[in-house]
């Protein structure tokens, strides 16, 4: 039992500090814009062999706009007995582990915790099999489905020949390509059913079980990635993205290390990329985040409203892919075009239409170069007014949250926002017409 020897005042804080952090932790790993989203890892078993089986694994990638970018996934587990595997067709293992036991058929990997990567594009055709070889390349769900799944084939020895003697891996792990994921359990589920070309016959596999992984930004990295930016037209404040969003110079355990870029050794520092390039080199800046977004109110008509988008990538080390946007805001219901952005709604709550998606259109703007001066993308998006909520009055037409790749960006606090003039009805009286007023209210009286 746990006792306060603190005034009761300070307890309360204290424990609601406790509460908090224990809370936020959990609730990281729990997306309000994709509630559903996650990486379901499924392993069919399709027919058996001397000493185990032959398993297809399918990667199926649910997330909304979270995707896997280059240089990919990497899926590890535990065997529960001793199995090795044979061959693999679709992908291979990092590492082939100690196989001295074995005389002549060396198999592909001996270890008791392997690790499979995808193959790169381009592999023999006799290496591969459906939905492999993308370099570990996942899109999300939204953006482009038939390419949001990977497969890889395995031979399993040593892992017994029927369900009953066949024992389901052990922790399952996840990357893509740093941390993020935590995968749960293996379950046994329904045997998968193929429908075969001729849509005829069905087959099915003699035994499936699914893992599931869910991703948390908390356990990715403890710093975010991306912060905002906002402007408008009728005012001349250009709010900047909160100091130290994602870090802070000089402290390099908060994505500290940057690099002026009107140093002339500049080339020369990026081009040294160190032990892990995929730590950000960022460009030196008050927030020190790899990408900025900003939103800008650009233009007011009658009927419509206008804004620009731009995302800045300040990351020496990282052309970003198949990129995206997910903004929040309550006009989107009545989004009438964005100009050179795809765009889709998301809709978590239902029929609540007040959240996009947004990415590159493909040839044009889907790859976002590193930091330097075509190291942008820009859209403008044109809204129609719904008279019954609009307003630009206390930062109505800015948005409330703003993801990019699916990690949440800071936001400016609310009353840094740009505010409307003091114009119109909020105007001060001058003192001329306050003289002028008293001066008729003395006559009325004189003469009264």
């Amino acid at each position: 039992m746990l006792f306060c020897f603190l005034p009761i005042l300070q307890c309360i804080f204290f424990f609601f500090l406790l509460f908090s952090t224990f809370f936020t932790s959990i609730t990281e790993a729990y997306d309000p814009l994709d509630p559903n989203g996650n990486i379901t890892i499924k392993w069919d078993v399709m027919s058996w062999t001397a000493d185990g089986y032959v398993a297809v694994v399918t990667v199926n990638n649910f997330q909304q706009y979270r995707h896997i970018s280059a240089p990919g996934w990497s899926i590890g587990w535990t065997w529960a007995k001793k199995e090795v595997i044979w061959f693999m067709a679709g992908g291979q293992t990092t590492e082939q582990g100690d196989c001295s036991k074995f005389k002549e058929n060396i198999p592909h990997c001996c270890k008791k915790d392997p690790t499979v990567v995808d193959l790169l594009p381009g592999t023999p055709y006799n290496q591969q099999i459906a939905n492999c070889c993308k370099g570990g390349v996942l899109s999300s769900w939204a953006q482009d489905p038939i390419n949001a799944v990977a497969a890889f084939q395995l031979s399993v020895g040593s892992a017994g020949t029927t369900n009953k003697t066949v024992r389901v891996p052990k922790n399952f792990t996840l990357k893509a390509p740093g941390p993020g994921y935590t995968c749960g359990p293996a379950k046994i589920v329904t045997p998968t059913q193929f429908r075969l070309g001729d849509k005829r016959r069905v087959t099915q596999a003699f035994m499936t079980w699914n893992v599931t992984c869910t991703y948390s930004q908390f356990l990715a990295q403890r710093t975010p990635t991306c912060c905002v930016s906002l402007s408008s037209f009728y005012n001349d404040t250009i709010v900047p993205c909160p100091t130290c969003s994602c870090g802070c110079q000089g402290n390099s355990a908060q994505l500290g290390n940057c690099v002026d870029p009107d140093s002339p050794h500049l080339a020369s520092i990026v081009s040294n990329t160190g032990k892990n390039s995929l730590t950000p080199l960022v460009q030196c800046t008050r927030h020190m985040c790899p990408i900025r977004v900003h939103w800008h109110i650009k233009l007011n008509y009658k009927e419509y409203w206008r804004v620009k988008v731009t995302v800045t990538n300040f990351n020496y080390r990282m052309n970003y892919s198949d990129w995206n946007l997910v903004i929040k805001h309550p006009n989107f219901d009545n989004l009438t075009q964005p100009f050179s952005f795809n765009y889709k709604s998301i809709t978590p709550y239902g029929t609540i239409n007040d959240t996009a998606m947004l990415w590159g259109i493909k040839f044009y703007n889907d790859f976002l170069m590193q930091a330097g001066p075509i190291g942008n993308v820009q859209s403008e998006l044109l809204f129609r007014k719904d008279k019954s909520t609009f307003t630009f009055e206390k930062g109505w037409a800015f948005p409330t949250r703003i993801y990019f790749n699916g990690d949440n960006c800071v936001m400016p606090p609310p009353d840094a926002y740009p505010w409307l003039p003091n114009t119109g009805s909020r105007q001060e009286p001058s003192v001329l017409a306050m003289v002028m007023v008293s001066l008729v209210a003395l006559l009325f009286e004189a003469y009264a």
